[in-house]
């Protein structure tokens, strides 16, 4: 059966690249049933985790590929999805990561300039948001694990661009979430049992963004460890929630 629904993934996501200078990013593109270029819909950019990394454009929807075919998911929520591939040997975040540590001790470095892979996926919605096509007010962004770190970060980076954001067992710097705060919905996730990436890591931003005034929201699964998108993605308010928010 998965090797069925990888099949369906990817003869149903659109396979294209975003090229900027000598640099291409490999990514998967969903439309709506019935797309048409004289309407206009939301945009869901979804980061993988680090597993999926690689050349292949097919990885990266592993995980969560299948929550967007889901017939009821597209009937109800028409939408442009977006999965980029990060190469093998780049990350979504800048981070240092020390692997000799379980969970991996990861050090922030938003301060400094994106990684390539960063960079390009945050050109590719630049020209995302110039399509007639694109509900500018209702741009997402997901993620999980290396992908949920990601997420942290391109909303500290375009705080204005997104609408609501759903990190999952990621992790940021705390001090970042001054840029969004109070501007962006954020739904959290992570797994208590997580041994990975530390949970107190989403603990950690969630406790930042209650500080400078926001209102996330934090769901912390007691039985989960690292692959905590699992439950996320069969939380029945899951994309509700998602859709319904707006800039």
């Amino acid at each position: 059966m998965r090797a069925q629904h990888s099949k369906k993934a990817e003869d149903v996501f659109l396979n294209k690249t975003h090229t900027v200078n000598t640099d291409t990013l490999k990514y998967r593109m969903l439309l709506p049933k019935d797309f048409s270029e004289d309407k206009t819909y939301p945009v869901v950019l979804f980061l993988h985790g680090a597993g999926e990394r690689g050349d292949d454009n097919k990885k990266q929807l592993a995980n969560g590929g299948d929550l967007f075919l889901n017939k009821t998911t597209r009937d109800s929520f028409p939408a442009i999805v977006i999965f980029p591939q990060c190469p093998e040997h780049d990350y979504w975040a800048k981070i240092e990561a020390d692997r000799s540590t379980k969970p991996i001790t990861f050090n922030y470095k938003y301060k400094e300039t994106p990684t390539k892979a960063m960079a390009l996926v945050m050109d590719l919605m630049d020209d995302m948001v110039e399509k007639p096509f694109v509900k500018t007010n209702q741009i997402y962004i997901m993620g999980l694990s290396m992908g949920g770190m990601g997420t942290f970060e391109i909303i500290y980076r375009k705080p204005e661009l997104f609408a609501a954001a759903i990190p999952i067992c990621g992790g940021g710097n705390p001090e970042s979430v001054v840029e969004y705060a109070k501007s962006i919905p954020l739904w959290v996730f992570h797994g208590a049992k997580d041994d990975v990436v530390d949970p107190n890591l989403s603990i950690n931003m969630v406790s930042a963004i209650l500080e400078n005034g926001g209102f996330p929201r934090f769901t912390l699964y007691d039985f989960a460890n690292h692959n905590s998108w699992d439950p996320a993605f069969a939380e029945p308010e899951l994309l509700t929630w998602l859709f319904s928010k707006s800039k």
